[in-house]
């Protein structure tokens, strides 16, 4: 490797962890903010999480909590009670518990605090997060308080659990971390049981101001033997009975952002608020892609659909497509009544080959849809030139690549049209949907009109024929919440695929699918091609996988074989070694560090 080469990857590692700090701090804020702000009593219980197992909540304390007068009296009891394992020790007063409620939590942008309830809504403990906003991506749990002792058995240590997943799930930090009095040997056995590991010894010192006593950090040059010390514990996963349960290949993320959005929807979002959330749905998605429109449809094949139609693509026009691919950018073609003709793919991006791409321009050839495969994206440079030097439209299928990045630009701008998808699988899900998106405001007002069934605005007048691809208010609702996570859902999956290649990249037989120099891929799918020198096929790896309950799916194949095609096209060799030889890994946006890690040493064994 050369040094510069070295160089170029250190920059890029560094642009990296710059990029996570910002996504992290940015899930921080944002999270902790919306669930703060809350004012009303349904949208608390919609966005308090679940304790399954001794059917409670954690509700997270919020500015409806701030004038509740009986909750600050349970929280200053709690206090007294519990003083011994506080670092600060004053005179509880209901009034400096509604201060500390105000200038301590709800204004402070990083610190967060959910009430532990019971099966019948009683509160019984609270447990949060604080010190949050840091460049090392730390959360620290705090304030861990059982306060009612008769509370239903194992509540507390259920509450922990879920405060764990659900902040690995939403906010990706790199460690949770909490601070205990090391003497305090109830709750240090109590933390271990759930994962936690000793770390190091913070020593402390004794200051007593008036009737305050407080344990601060030893001075650097202070002597004197500490008084107490913390003793930093961290999260480690424990041991689990991984391959009991099916770990599936792909899954969301769905937090109360979603859930509130959605029953909001439902309850108001009719007659003259029928289309709130799907007028800001598009237009928070058009800023966030970097387009001027967007217009949203119950799938994306509808959307690549509606591209072609607004486009006069029809009968007799060719229009070429990447031979690995789902079927439905090929059949869109097909809607129109043009002719797919498949194209190879690259070995590195499993992307359109570009030099394949212009080896198939015809006199018939009208357009060109890229796939940014998995959620990596095409060339799209070189794709750009070929298309305008022979005059033609495209249109990017980025179903699976929302904020995927070509040297630096998202994809979906750089053709004519582009459409995604929020299949429930994808990264971003509505259930089903989709949505078309482009910067020609003729084209959109075209795509617009055979998108409302041919109709003239405003009236019941139909001009041509036209199409019923419309997302329903309901799913807007989620698919805006999901949006506003989805910085932190990518870093999720870019994680996820580190984790692979930490574990399985050396390993012989078998190629990780990596993000090609000029590209940012969001890693929709972590994927590897079993290559001919491995001991056993695709399929059989598949195979024991599932023995050992690990769910996995091959990639598409060459679609060129299918039957169903006007024309009859031999497969491209590229395409039909990577549809025969490659496969999908569990890729959901919540899988957790451990279960990558019992897939991986399962493929090592295997391939072993």
């Amino acid at each position: 490797m050369t040094v510069c080469k070295r160089e170029s990857e250190l920059e890029v590692a560094e642009v990296g962890r710059v990029r996570e700090t910002i996504v992290y701090r940015k899930a921080i804020e944002e999270n902790f903010r919306f669930l703060k702000r809350c004012t009303r009593l349904d949208q608390l219980l919609v966005t308090s999480l679940a304790l399954p197992l001794c059917g409670g909540y954690l509700a997270p304390v919020c500015e409806l909590h701030a004038g509740d007068s009986p909750l600050i009296s349970l929280f200053s009891r709690w206090r007294l009670e519990n003083s011994f394992a506080y670092p600060s020790q004053f005179p509880v007063t209901d009034e400096g518990t509604a201060s500390w409620l105000r200038s301590k939590l709800l204004d402070v942008p990083d610190r967060l605090l959910f009430l532990v309830l019971d099966h019948i809504g009683k509160p019984v403990g609270h447990l949060g997060l604080a010190n949050c906003l840091n460049d090392d991506c730390e959360v620290e749990i705090d304030n861990v308080v059982r306060g009612e002792k008769q509370a239903s058995p194992g509540i507390m240590s259920e509450a922990m659990q879920v405060l764990v997943s659900w902040t690995e799930e939403t906010i990706g930090p790199k460690s949770i971390f909490l601070r205990v009095f090391d003497d305090n040997d109830r709750a240090v056995g109590f933390y271990r049981k759930l994962g936690f590991q000793e770390d190091q010894k913070l020593p402390l010192r004794k200051h007593i101001e008036g009737e305050c006593v407080s344990y601060r950090p030893l001075d650097n040059g202070d002597t004197a033997l500490p008084d107490k010390s913390f003793l930093r514990m961290v999260y480690r996963q424990p041991d689990r009975c991984l391959g009991d349960k099916l770990i599936l290949t792909a899954g969301p993320s769905i937090s109360g952002k979603e859930a509130w959005f959605a029953l909001d929807a439902a309850r108001s979002g009719w007659n003259s608020e029928w289309n709130k959330y799907i007028q800001k749905f598009e237009t928070s998605f058009a800023d966030y892609i970097g387009t001027r429109y967007a217009l949203s449809t119950s799938s994306c094949t509808g959307a690549l659909h509606l591209a072609l139609a607004a486009l006069g693509i029809g009968p007799g026009d060719e229009v070429i497509v990447p031979d690995v691919t789902w079927v439905a950018t090929a059949n869109a073609v097909v809607y129109v009544g043009a002719t797919p003709i498949f194209a190879d793919i690259e070995a590195g991006s499993w992307c359109l080959d570009p030099v394949s791409f212009e080896s198939k321009i015809t006199s018939r050839t009208k357009a060109v849809m890229p796939v940014h495969l998995y959620g990596h994206p095409a060339q799209m440079g070189r794709i750009m030139e070929i298309a305008k030097k022979h005059n033609l439209r495209v249109i990017e299928d980025a179903a699976p690549a929302i904020g995927a990045e070509f040297e630096g630009r998202k994809t979906g701008t750089f053709g004519d049209f582009a459409g995604f998808s929020f299949q429930g699988a994808k990264l971003m899900v509505t259930g089903e949907g989709g949505m078309l998106v482009t910067n020609n405001e003729e084209l959109f007002r075209k795509a617009y009109t055979i998108w409302d069934q041919g109709r003239r605005p405003g009236t019941f007048w139909i001009e041509e024929t036209g199409f019923k691809y419309k997302m329903a208010n309901v799913q807007a609702a989620l698919g805006l919440g999901q949006l506003e996570r989805v910085d932190e859902m990518i870093e999720a999956k870019r994680r996820i695929f580190s984790w692979y290649l930490e574990d399985i990249g050396d390993v012989r037989g078998i190629r990780l699918n990596r993000e090609m120099p000029w590209a940012r891929s969001i890693y929709w799918m972590s994927s590897i091609e079993v290559e001919e020198s491995a001991s056993i096929s695709r399929d059989e790896l598949r195979k024991k996988l599932r023995e050992r309950n690990v769910d996995t799916r091959s990639v598409f194949p060459a679609i060129s074989q299918y039957p169903v095609w006007p024309v009859v096209q031999e497969p491209e060799p590229v395409a039909h070694r990577i549809g025969d030889r490659a496969m999908n890994l569990p890729s959901g946006v919540c899988l957790k560090r451990d279960q990558v890690a019992y897939i991986c040493r399962c493929i090592r064994g295997i391939l072993a």
